[in-house]
């Protein structure tokens, strides 16, 4: 069978992910997991302080809710490799609920969206994120980025500012009245940091940059004795020792204004892990469960509040940085969970020193790579409905509600997918043009060589269809020098269809084959060439029927054959 989730035995089914991997661990395998843990424990450090601050809580509650969560995540999920915690993602959401609702509030919705989590994992609804389409989620995730940066302009200068408002133009009206109280020192050691970090991913994507800049900038700070923030001058510092379990208080009248808050965490949630675990599986060569990780990401997130933790999902830079770092299994994120015990219980008093400048430079780094900006131009190729489903999310985020956001966008998004589908259906009559013209598009009388195979779509390939794309890449390396995609019956397309086959593309170039797409129709074939699409395969590798695409399989092998082994 085709489907990832498919590939599990009925046995395996509903087992987490570390269940499975132990069946062949060794002590090689441990010592690498070890290695990955603890590194991916020290950059989680800051991250979690950073994201609990930006969200209007105490550092310490970052750090509980990446040790609880990290653990619960790793030893419960559905993905080998997935790194959980809190994430950017949730900064808006939770410091919303905070200001409206209160501590009790979040605590009580961080329960609700885990017990959401859970259901969605355990009646099989894991692949049901897959009906959010691409410019929705492109939207709110830039609209999320702009807000995370704007929230750290006061840290990141240094400004004398009271209390950050919550909207976003009485937040950057506040900022503009306060910018005469900017601090040099400050500014000069968030631009420091900023910088370190980005010398950090140049060198080497496996060097820590986050800890690096952190320890740089608090050693700073603390020999130049900088007049800076610190996180021991707000927060009083963080207490040491493990965190004490208590049940949050049920506040029964809060339920009704918390439910739209806790779908959204649910949801949010629920993208973020699985597009974490897509990277993880890409990365790491792995099939995720995505059934079983909703249910592990639902059971952390019914915990973390009991602990006084955010909630908590998979975190995409930190599972890159675990897998980049060696791990071979759940057992690093487990690990990593408990490096942060470990400095929670004899490091604690040093957070003190660390400057808030520091945390903003980091989370404006956090808020840079999370807002796929490279994404925009691909959006801006696209058709008007493409775009006015992505620029009324992004709006609705920044200037509204992130829910509100989402809600618009899939409503946009759902109407698009309505008229894409009616515009699809005609009627025409059967002539002998029309019989000549298929000729050329039948695969009956022509013959597939040896170095070639063909895929085929069937019917529209827009949002929430376009996961079947993986049959293409499922055994990757017994695929041919060459692979078609016969576009002839796909009716048509849209952004999210076209990243499927952009990514699709991307794998099979790493992998040294070429790919080939033939017959695509009207609507299809106006807005591959719109998007710009011949760049990624090729001009040439886009071709008008099958027999042309035959032939130019023919020329790409005869190209390639000197290289080659000889044919089975």
């Amino acid at each position: 069978m085709s489907s990832r989730v498919a590939s599990f035995s009925i046995d395996d089914r509903w087992l987490p992910k570390s269940v499975i991997c132990l069946r062949d661990y060794n002590l090689n395998k441990f010592i690498r997991d070890v290695i990955a843990g603890i590194t991916v424990g020290l950059v989680a450090l800051p991250l979690a302080m950073a994201f609990s601050i930006a969200s209007g809580l105490t550092p310490q509650a970052g750090i509980y809710c990446a040790m609880v969560t990290g653990f619960l995540i790793s030893a419960l999920g559905g993905s080998k490799t997935q790194i959980g915690g809190p994430t950017g993602a949730f900064v808006v959401v939770v410091a919303g609920i905070v200001a409206v609702h209160g501590v009790d509030g979040l605590f009580m919705c961080t329960v609700m969206a885990g017990v959401l989590l859970v259901v969605l994992g355990a009646t099989g609804m894991g692949s049901a994120v897959k009906f959010i389409p691409r410019p929705v989620v492109i939207g709110f995730t830039n609209g999320i980025a702009v807000l995370i940066a704007s929230t750290q302009i006061k840290d990141l200068f240094g400004l004398s500012l009271q209390k950050v408002p919550g909207e976003f133009w009485l937040r950057m009206k506040a900022l503009a009245v306060a910018a005469p109280t900017w601090s040099w020192h400050a500014t000069l050691l968030a631009v420091c940091t900023v910088a370190v970090m980005i010398i950090c991913r140049t060198v080497s994507a496996r060097i820590p940059g986050p800890i690096i800049a952190m320890l740089g900038a608090t050693i700073a700070a603390w020999l130049l004795k900088l007049p800076v923030e610190t996180v021991g001058s707000r927060f009083g510092g963080i207490p040491s020792g493990l965190p004490h379990m208590v049940i949050p208080h049920w506040h029964a009248r809060l339920v009704p204004g918390l439910l739209g808050p806790a779908f959204t965490v649910a949801m949010l949630g629920a993208i973020e892990s699985l597009m974490s675990a897509v990277v993880s599986d890409r990365m790491s060569n792995d099939h995720h469960n995505p059934n079983v990780e909703l249910i592990g990401q639902g059971v952390a997130n019914f915990i973390s509040p009991m602990f006084g933790g955010l909630p908590a999902t998979g975190a995409i830079a930190r599972t890159a940085t675990n897998i980049r770092a060696g791990a071979q299994s759940p057992v690093a994120g487990m690990i990593h969970a408990l490096t942060l015990l470990c400095v929670l219980v004899f490091a604690a008093p040093l957070a003190s020193y660390i400057p808030m400048a520091a945390l903003a430079g980091i989370l404006m780094i956090v808020a840079y790579n999370m807002g796929e900006w490279h994404e925009i131009p691909q959006l801006l190729k696209l058709t008007k409905t493409d775009i006015s489903v992505w620029s009324v999310t992004f709006a609705l985020t920044v200037f509204a509600d992130l829910t509100v956001a989402v809600e618009a966008g899939m409503i946009l998004a759902a109407l698009l997918f309505i008229t894409r589908v009616a515009n699809t259906t005609t009627v025409s009559e059967v002539t002998d043009d029309y019989i000549e013209d298929g000729r050329v598009h039948i695969l009956q009388d022509k013959d597939i060589p040896y170095y070639a195979t063909i895929f085929r779509i069937h019917g529209p390939f827009l949002f929430g269809a376009t996961d079947k794309i993986s049959a293409v890449t499922e055994n990757l390396h017994q695929l041919p020098p060459v692979v078609i995609i016969r576009l002839r019956n796909m009716t048509a397309i849209d952004a999210t269809g076209l990243y499927a086959l952009e990514e699709i593309a991307k794998q099979l170039h790493t992998s040294g084959r070429t790919l080939i797409l033939c017959g695509a129709r009207e609507q299809p074939a106006h807005l591959i060439h719109q998007a710009e699409f011949e760049e990624v395969v090729g001009r040439e590798n886009i071709c008008s029927n099958v027999r042309e695409a035959l032939g130019r399989a023919e020329d790409v092998f005869e190209r390639i054959k000197p290289k080659t082994a000889s044919a089975p």
